[in-house]
């Protein structure tokens, strides 16, 4: 039985310039939503299982750096173009280049991947459905179907969507349903990332559209936990920005590594806090030491948002982290060797 199963349709091959003296230096990374998320996973020391389609020749490179990570993969081969994107990062800004996500499966494709993450699904503590990078891979009733199939064996759910594909993965009914401001906003299911009642009433919404439990993450402000009724503000420690692309992802990898092995909600939101706040502090995606996430965990606070249905507490300030400090973080998780739960 593996600890994480992560439906990933379209995997994509990461291709980044970065600055060198000379020319320029290429990196060649496996890339895209469930990837990343897996990434933290496994940084956590969880069993993680990707079920993915590998397409044409960038999914024959995809299946190599994949193993090569120790991400396992259940997946599909087929003919046809694959998921992969190139980026210009020499102005320590990504500039993209090319951005694909590949072909549309095929209906006989959709039927071979489907049975292959039910199948793999209903032997894992938990499953994580992640957006495709790209439009039009999978049909959105794809997520209902999933969810509904999964949590009637008996398997607990975590969706990490947006849009349309959220709204079928709700239908089916999830655990755990993750959405950015940013997904609120373009969804139109808020009308602006500021308005704090907007982004609550949008969470209960979702709440009685099929999710036990709502989370929503706000880049570098206070993430929201809706459980039970009562919503909480979620401060994790300011971290000094190199990249904030991939934080939320990091977010769910380290959420979800909790609850695979029978940890709370409270606990695995102040570890996903954690993690994404290390993220942005580090140019891979995805990426993380498992030690240095625990440390900061114990900096993440863990509030009932005024109004938001539990009795107020005094508000402690968000800590703000220095390089320094973080380097001395480090330092000491190194020399201690804490892991994670």
């Amino acid at each position: 039985m593996s600890d994480v199963v992560i439906f990933a349709p379209s995997p994509v091959l990461e291709i980044t310039v970065e600055e060198h003296q000379a020319d320029g230096d290429v990196h060649v990374h496996a890339g895209g939503q469930g990837v990343w998320q897996a990434r933290m996973l496994l940084s956590l020391g969880r069993d993680v299982v990707l079920c993915s389609a590998l397409s044409g020749e960038t999914g024959r490179v995809l299946a190599h750096l994949l193993q090569e990570e120790g991400i396992r993969v259940a997946g599909i081969r087929r003919v046809a173009r694959g998921g992969v994107y190139v980026h210009d990062r020499r102005d320590g800004e990504r500039k993209p280049i090319i951005e694909s996500g590949g072909d549309a499966l095929t209906r006989h494709e959709q039927d071979e991947l489907y049975g292959l993450t039910l199948r793999t699904g209903l032997d894992a503590k938990l499953v994580i459905l992640s957006g495709p990078h790209g439009e039009g891979i999978v049909p959105a009733d794809f997520y209902r179907r999933l969810a509904a199939d999964l949590r009637t064996g008996g398997v607990r759910v975590v969706v990490d969507l947006a849009g349309e594909r959220l709204d079928a993965a709700l239908a089916g009914r999830v655990t755990v349903a993750k959405v950015s401001d940013e997904e609120l906003l373009a969804d139109g299911r808020i009308a602006k990332k500021s308005n704090i009642d907007q982004i609550v009433a949008a969470m209960r919404a979702l709440h009685d559209a099929g999710a036990e439990v709502v989370v929503v993450t706000r880049a570098e402000e206070s993430a929201f936990l809706l459980q039970d009724g009562a919503i909480h503000e979620v401060v994790a420690p300011r971290m000094e920005v190199v990249d904030s692309a991939g934080a939320g992802d990091s977010f769910v990898g380290a959420f979800c590594s909790v609850l695979a092995v029978g940890g709370s909600v409270s606990d695995a939101v102040l570890l996903g806090a954690a993690a994404g706040a290390q993220n942005v502090t580090r140019h891979g995606l995805g990426t993380g030491e498992a030690a240095t996430i625990e440390r900061l965990r114990e900096l993440v606070v863990l509030r009932p948002l005024p109004g938001g249905g539990a009795p107020e507490a005094p508000a402690p300030p968000a800590r703000e982290i220095s390089p320094d400090d973080l380097a001395h973080l480090v330092e000491e998780a190194t020399h201690t060797g804490e892991a994670t739960p």
